[in-house]
């Protein structure tokens, strides 16, 4: 924790509550990074810290966020430049080693967080066990947004249950992480130079290495773009069969944790009809074409 820091003299939890840093990695996001920080301002409980960290973008982002600084100077809206590495972990990482919080959130830049996403991170972390949470999301940019989330919700307990409870995976989209666990693994996380992995389940094996306890909490809910279905099949698969390459990184050989795989893509074509014909459905009748 930085000297200068307010909390650099009190000890974790020393003030009341956890005090809740939420960390957003951004590279070229202008065109959601608006939205996601709206989102982190109007809390039930306020966030000690808004950080977006900039890697190397080439559109307005910064210039968005330091718009939002000027709109809302009361909130601790925080830009970072991290301009060493081109890539999503080196960003993470720098963005949760300069938050000076108890607890850590880890959203994205599309992440429209729900109003009491800070108040149920406290919660959580109430319980002293909890080392690191995550939650379900609902699709904002899909029909049936609540029948989506309850879909969402009940997916991600039935992979828990596949599981057998020995692994709790974490969302990047939608998690938090304790100080004191991310110091624990921080210099172990894979740094993934070819980006063959899912970096939050590498951070899920990681904690489960040291026995450091994952919390699914179902009332920790983020939005979050479905904009992962306008990819090709293809790439659609590549970033899918990550879970494997993820899992032989770390030598894990458990059928039971094929089960993320199978519900991704099963789900990939029918959510993919039912998107394009939401967008087109979204699309005002004088704007189509013939």
């Amino acid at each position: 924790m930085p000297a200068d820091s307010p909390f650099a003299d009190a000890p974790p939890d020393a003030l009341g509550a956890p005090r809740v840093s939420i960390v957003i990695p951004a590279y070229n996001e202008e065109s959601v990074i608006r939205q996601c920080l709206l989102a982190a301002v109007y809390q039930s409980v306020p966030a000690d810290e808004i950080i977006v960290v900039d890697n190397r973008s080439t559109d307005r982002t910064a210039a968005f966020v330091r718009q939002m600084q000027d709109e809302y100077p009361e909130s601790p809206i925080i830009l970072l430049q991290q301009d060493k590495a081109q890539g999503l972990i080196p960003t993470r990482n720098f963005g949760l080693d300069s938050a000076r919080g108890d607890i850590l959130g880890r959203i994205d830049a599309d992440s429209v967080v729900e109003p009491d996403w800070v108040e149920q991170v406290q919660k959580a972390f109430a319980d002293r066990s909890v080392q690191a949470i995550t939650g379900p999301v609902v699709y904002y940019d899909m029909p049936m947004r609540r029948f989506g989330l309850k879909a969402d919700d009940k997916m991600r307990q039935l992979m828990l249950r596949l599981a057998k409870h020995q692994y709790h995976f974490l969302f990047g989209s939608n998690m938090a992480i304790r100080r004191t666990a991310w110091e624990i693994i921080r210099n172990e996380t894979c740094l993934d130079e070819k980006d063959e992995m899912h970096e939050d389940i590498d951070l899920s094996l990681h904690l489960f290495d040291h026995d450091l306890k994952i919390q699914y909490v179902p009332h920790m809910v983020s939005g979050m773009s479905a904009r992962r279905l306008e990819d090709s099949p293809k790439d659609y698969r590549y970033y899918v069969t990550r879970f494997d390459r993820t899992y032989k990184a770390h030598n894990v050989n458990k059928i039971a944790l094929k089960a993320p795989m199978v519900v991704f893509f099963s789900v990939y074509f029918p959510a993919k009809v039912l998107r394009a014909i939401h967008t087109m459905n979204a699309v005002p009748a004088g704007r189509r074409g013939p």
